[in-house]
C-alpha cells in the first residue's frame, strides 16, 4: 500500500467528527462530493471500508486505526508550529483525556491545575469506566487515559500509577433491615446494590471474591451515575455498594456509614495510558498525573 495522502486522511478524521459528509464539506470548505470523493480513495487506497453511513457518519475498527493516526497528525503539527511561534489561528490546543468517575470525584481534577498554560491548554475530559477507557483511545478520540487495563493500546504507552482502594459499605437503615444477614455473603448477594451503570461490575466483582464461581450481587440494582450521587445513595440506604477509600472514611467515622465484610477492601489497578507523541502537553499532563496518583493512590509496586 502507498503512503496515504493527508488531504484524504483529515478529510476522514472531518466526517467523523462533524457527523455528515455535508459538515464535513462546510467544514472544509469543499463540496460534498468532493469529501465522498476522497473518502472513497483512501478506501480503495487501505483495501477496506473506513465509515459506516449511519447518522451520525461512524469509523469502522479500520476506520478508527486511520482516525487515531489523523489526529495524532494534528497534534504533532499543532506542537511543531508551536515551537517555530507559528500562529495556526485554531485557538488554544485541546488535550482529550479519559477518566473513570471516583478518579474524576477524587484524586485527579487537581492534576490539571499544576499544568502550565503557556501556550494555553484546553482540557477535554471524557468521564469512562476505568475498564472502558481504553476503548476511546483505540477510536482515536482521546490522547490519554487512566485505564484499569495494563495491556498497551496500539500506538500508546503505559505507566502504573497505583491502586485506587474501595470498601464495602451500607448506610445505616439498610443493614438494620438486614439483621439475619451474619454471613456477609448473604447480605451483599440479597440486599440492594447501588451500581454506576448497565457496565459497573464492581460490586459483583467483590461478591466473586467473598463466594466464588459466578456469584452476583442482589438482583435489586438501582442505577446512580455519579460520583457524588453514588456515596448520597448508599449513605441512604437504598442500597450497598463500594466507595471510594477517600469519601467512604469521614462518613464511617462519623457513623453514616457501616462497613459490611469487616471493611474488607477491594483494590482496582490504575493506569495511565497515552499516545506514542513527542507532545510537551502531553508529557506535562503525564508527569503531573504521575506525580499525583503518588500521592493519592496506593504504591504502584502492588500492582501486578
Amino acid at each position: 500500500m502507498d503512503e496515504l495522502p493527508l488531504d484524504q486522511v483529515r478529510t476522514l478524521l472531518a466526517v467523523v467528527d462533524e457527523g455528515t459528509f455535508d459538515a464535513a464539506a462546510a467544514a472544509l470548505h469543499v463540496t460534498p462530493s468532493a469529501v465522498s470523493q476522497r473518502v472513497k480513495a483512501l478506501e480503495q487506497r487501505t483495501g477496506r471500508v473506513l465509515l459506516m453511513r449511519t447518522k451520525p457518519v461512524r469509523p469502522t475498527a479500520s476506520g478508527a486505526v486511520v482516525v487515531r493516526y489523523a489526529r495524532q497528525l494534528a497534534r504533532l503539527e499543532r506542537d511543531a508550529r508551536e515551537e517555530l511561534g507559528i500562529d495556526d489561528g485554531q485557538g488554544p490546543a485541546r488535550l482529550p483525556i479519559a477518566v473513570n468517575a471516583d478518579s474524576l470525584a477524587t484524586w485527579f481534577l487537581p492534576v490539571l491545575t499544576r499544568v502550565g498554560q503557556d501556550p494555553p491548554v484546553c482540557f477535554e475530559l471524557h468521564r469512562e469506566d476505568e475498564a472502558h477507557t481504553t476503548a476511546l483511545l483505540r477510536e482515536g478520540q482521546v490522547m490519554a487515559a487512566v485505564t484499569s487495563s495494563p495491556e498497551p493500546v496500539a500506538g500508546c504507552t503505559v505507566r502504573r500509577l497505583g491502586l485506587f482502594r474501595y470498601l464495602p459499605v451500607a448506610g445505616p437503615a439498610l443493614k438494620a433491615r438486614h439483621p439475619d444477614g451474619a454471613a456477609v455473603e448473604t447480605l451483599v448477594r440479597e440486599a440492594p446494590v447501588i451500581v454506576f451503570d448497565r457496565r459497573d461490575d464492581l460490586q459483583d466483582a467483590f461478591v466473586r471474591s467473598l463466594a466464588g464461581g459466578a456469584a452476583q450481587a442482589s438482583r435489586v440494582r438501582h442505577q446512580v451515575p455519579t460520583s457524588e450521587g453514588f456515596l448520597y445513595a448508599v449513605a441512604a440506604g437504598l442500597g450497598w455498594g463500594l466507595v471510594p477509600e477517600v469519601q467512604a472514611r469521614p462518613l464511617l467515622e462519623r457513623g453514616e456509614l457501616v462497613p459490611l465484610a469487616g471493611g474488607r477492601p477491594l483494590d482496582v489497578p490504575l493506569f495511565w495510558q497515552q499516545w506514542k507523541l513527542d507532545s510537551p502537553a502531553l508529557a506535562a499532563v503525564a508527569g503531573e498525573v504521575a506525580r499525583a496518583a503518588a500521592e493519592a493512590l496506593r504504591p504502584p509496586a502492588d500492582v501486578p
